[in-house]
């Protein structure tokens, strides 16, 4: 497969631009870099998937034949058979009324004339990929890894040769991001051709093949994934590679030794448990957060890390044991940030509207947000726009500033960053941690990023061992 003179635009101003790129079977090739550089438009371009109001001009060859990427109904014929997409959240684009079996055997080319045999061939590709539990359930009761699995059973059941994978680890712990890499080398060793999206470095070493690296719609290095990923030539690139959270030389980064403490601690759990759908979570569990302690809630998905959060929080109550919390923690002083920033603010609200009320409620000097916008280094308009209109990492900044507010003396921080590219969750990271120190408050930080975990907090509490999934299907079926 070939994709020549890829031009992808909006109006004048030009999104995407590759010259020509070749993909061969049996060899992956990934593409890294920041969000808003391109990534997911050029798969989708040769998917013909572009939003309406997006423009692609160039060409596709593949098995002798040409496209022409301006037309985007031309290949809409290859879906299934030919080329399929991994989405980026399974769990958003799987049918939340619908069981496994079902959702897989629709993708498969005989569905329309023997359904029968559509639903076995999916029952069969379930089990091999350990998921014949699984055939019956719904995706509510399923891990973000199963879900990415049966995602995956959905989209090279119909026999496609080129598989696109766009962001497919986003949000998963390091064992569902292994099988997952595990699932993408089957379909390149089954001599297909295989397309991924990724920020995750760790995953595009192990796919290996070549990695291309994207910047402002251009690709500005290319090669094999061992040269690229270890010897960078581009300043980009390196750039990249330094924002992993194991190579963080920021003053903040911890030592693993635990910050000076006096007086009670902040927060303090005694015979914690806690359940769901017959799943038990934790139990006989004893917490202690100290003033101006980091610790971090470790552990793979499903196995309780904001559940624990939320009840020592006293936003969820245990079903067994007893929470305290210290004076300094009233009035305001006890805050969480969110996975979704989103989540922080009204959505129909202009930022500043929200900011202004949060002052007057708590009678803030107005000076102090104008102070803070600007040690994160964001401009006073942005508050003039709605949460919708600011990128990822900006509104995570914006959630910073408004917890950092109410001077804090515990911040709760639930998977901040996830869902954010390398480079920005290094500058999220960097924005956070430096009020943290100047205001001196605790931290609890929930994260499946070991290496992050490290960097950033000075222990961590570890929940549980990863759950079969066997026994997860049969806990809420």
């Amino acid at each position: 497969m070939r994709l020549n003179n890829l031009v992808v635009a909006h109006g004048q101003t030009t999104l995407v631009e590759a010259a020509a790129l070749d993909f061969v079977p049996g060899h992956p090739v990934t593409i890294v870099g920041e969000s808003g550089s391109g990534k997911s438009l050029l798969a989708h371009a040769i998917m013909g998937t572009l939003p309406a109001n997006l423009k692609a001009r160039g060409s596709l060859s593949m098995n002798g034949q040409t496209y022409d990427l301006a037309e985007a109904g031309n290949r809409r014929k290859l879906w299934g058979p030919v080329m399929s997409l991994l989405p980026q959240e399974p769990m958003l684009a799987l049918d939340p009324t619908m069981r496994s079996r079902e959702q897989v055997a629709e993708a498969a080319a005989n569905f329309r004339t023997d359904k029968g045999s559509a639903r076995d061939a999916a029952a069969t590709l379930l089990a091999a990929l350990g998921l014949a539990r699984a055939t019956n359930a719904f995706p509510h009761v399923l891990s973000g890894g199963m879900a990415q699995r049966v995602a995956f059973a959905a989209a090279t059941i119909g026999g496609a040769q080129v598989l696109i994978a766009d962001e497919p680890s986003k949000g998963l712990d390091e064992h569902a991001r292994r099988d997952l890499s595990a699932l993408l080398t089957r379909h390149v060793n089954g001599g297909g051709i295989l397309l991924t999206i990724t920020h995750d470095l760790e995953l595009a070493r192990e796919l290996g093949g070549d990695v291309l690296v994207m910047q402002n719609s251009h690709i500005i290095e290319q090669g094999p994934a061992t040269e690229v990923l270890t010897e960078p030539s581009h300043p980009y690139t390196r750039r990249l590679l330094a924002a992993e959270p194991s190579n963080w030389r920021h003053s903040w980064v911890t030592a693993r030794t635990p910050a000076a403490t006096t007086g009670t601690a902040l927060i303090r759990g005694e015979g914690l448990a806690k359940a769901f759908g017959g799943q038990q979570l934790f139990s006989g569990l004893d917490v202690a957060i100290n003033p101006q302690e980091r610790v971090s809630l470790s552990g793979p998905s499903g196995s309780g890390k904001t559940t624990l959060g939320n009840v020592l929080l006293r936003l969820l109550a245990p079903d067994a044991g007893k929470i305290q919390h210290a004076e300094a923690l009233q009035g305001g002083r006890l805050q969480k940030l969110y996975q979704d920033p989103a989540l922080a603010f009204p959505a129909r609200v202009p930022l500043e509207d929200s900011f202004g009320d949060l002052t007057r409620r708590h009678r803030l000097n107005p000076g102090r947000l104008e102070e803070l916008m600007d040690s994160l280094r964001l401009a006073p308009a942005l508050l003039a726009r709605t949460p919708g209109q600011v990128s990822g990492g900006e509104l995570q900044r914006l959630a910073i500033i408004r917890s950092m507010l109410l001077e804090p003396a515990l911040v709760f921080a639930d998977e901040p960053t996830s869902r954010l590219d390398l480079i920005t969750q290094e500058e999220t990271m960097t924005c956070l941690m430096e009020q943290v120190e100047r205001e001196g408050c605790a931290l609890v930080l929930v994260t499946h990023d070991s290496s992050l975990a490290s960097a950033v907090t000075h222990r961590s509490i570890a929940l549980g061992t990863r759950q079969k999934d066997a026994e997860r299907i049969k806990a809420f079926t």
